[in-house]
């Protein structure tokens, strides 16, 4: 099926291709004349017209498109609000976002990366699944690239956005605080892959600091994988101690299922015995427990919005690039139910 021409157009109307194409451009005030104008709309909505944006990027050596490479963002249904976040503002700006998503196969990458710039992309957005150092892929120097959810290895080559990690683990450790707690464990994840244990583990101890409380060591336990099974291991024990905690701040949200497992093996009650905080906002888990589980929010709508926005400026930019720019989007407390004051 061909595409409806600004000839077949103007055959229907009985006009010059140039009228159309200046009616169709909104080009055609005080040139083409208001009646012909209108009929000229009408015929082409009526056949289905729709601007030809490979001929048009010829002329203009623009594409309008900027490629998405994610490694198992779009399979990753709470991550889904990146790409939302990042199509929505490459619409606003009148861009086409083209999606790759490589599910976790390296040997996926250089052929999307290959197919992308192929359709003379303008600009290159790589998300990774999680919070993780990035090797960028080989591409011309002259496209600009932006990190999502990510950091370059060499965070001179391109701009990158991330969750603040750290505020966001000192906002839920100062919730339990504010609420009377003084005994907080942390239910970490053992995974050097993961930059963000270490730094949400900062923002836990920062937040205990500030109150005047010392961390104890012996209250920072570790689930081996990050699933709630490793989760109900590691919080056991801890929760079976004489002087147990009396709240725990979790790496995510699926940690903080765990805890809750072994809190009712324990018959401790959340939040009357325990209070519980997660991180990520995960609604398959955050919503479905019983109480609704207080969490940090991590921002992937924002985190979209901003990477899209900061390609589709990059790629406008005439001379010299600017210098690279980072960004720490902020992660926001989500209160539910799971947390209450310490019993007395």
């Amino acid at each position: 099926m061909s595409l409806v021409t600004l000839r077949d157009i103007a055959k229907e109307v009985g006009v010059s291709i140039s009228a159309v194409s200046l009616v169709l451009n909104d080009r055609g005030d005080g040139r083409v004349n208001a009646e012909a104008a209108a009929r000229i709309r009408a015929v082409a909505e009526e056949l289905g017209y729709v601007p030809n944006l490979l001929a048009r990027g010829l002329k203009t050596k623009q594409s309008l498109t900027i490629g998405l490479l994610s490694d198992g963002v779009a399979s990753t249904a709470f991550a889904g609000p990146m790409i939302a976040g990042a199509q929505t503002v490459a619409a606003e700006f009148g861009y086409l976002l083209m999606l790759i998503d490589t599910v976790g196969m390296s040997g996926l990458e250089a052929p999307a990366v290959k197919a992308l710039l192929q359709r003379n992309i303008e600009g290159l957005i790589v998300a990774p699944d999680y919070h993780a150092i990035v090797e960028l892929p080989r591409v011309p120097r002259s496209l600009p690239i932006v990190v999502l959810d990510g950091r370059p290895e060499d965070a001179s080559m391109s701009d990158w956005v991330v969750p603040d990690e750290t505020g966001g683990a000192f906002t839920a450790t100062r919730h339990l605080i504010e609420a009377g707690h003084r005994r907080i464990a942390m239910c970490n994840l053992d995974d050097k892959r993961y930059i963000a244990t270490a730094l949400r583990r900062r923002g836990y101890e920062e937040a205990l600091r500030t109150a005047g409380i010392v961390p104890d060591p012996s209250l920072h336990v570790l689930a081996k994988e990050l699933t709630a099974a490793a989760a109900r291991e590691a919080a056991r024990d801890v929760l079976s101690r004489p002087d147990r905690p009396t709240a725990v701040f979790c790496f995510s949200d699926r940690l903080a299922f765990g805890v809750y497992q072994a809190a009712a093996q324990l018959g401790l009650r959340i939040p009357e015995d325990l209070s519980i905080v997660g991180f990520d906002n995960h609604a398959f888990v955050a919503e479905s427990l019983l109480p609704g589980l207080t969490t940090v929010q991590l921002p992937h709508h924002d985190m979209g919005v901003w990477a899209a926005r900061r390609l589709i400026e990059r790629s406008q930019e005439s001379g010299e690039p600017g210098p690279v720019v980072s960004q720490l989007t902020h992660c926001p407390l989500v209160q539910r139910a799971s947390v209450g004051p310490p019993r007395t």
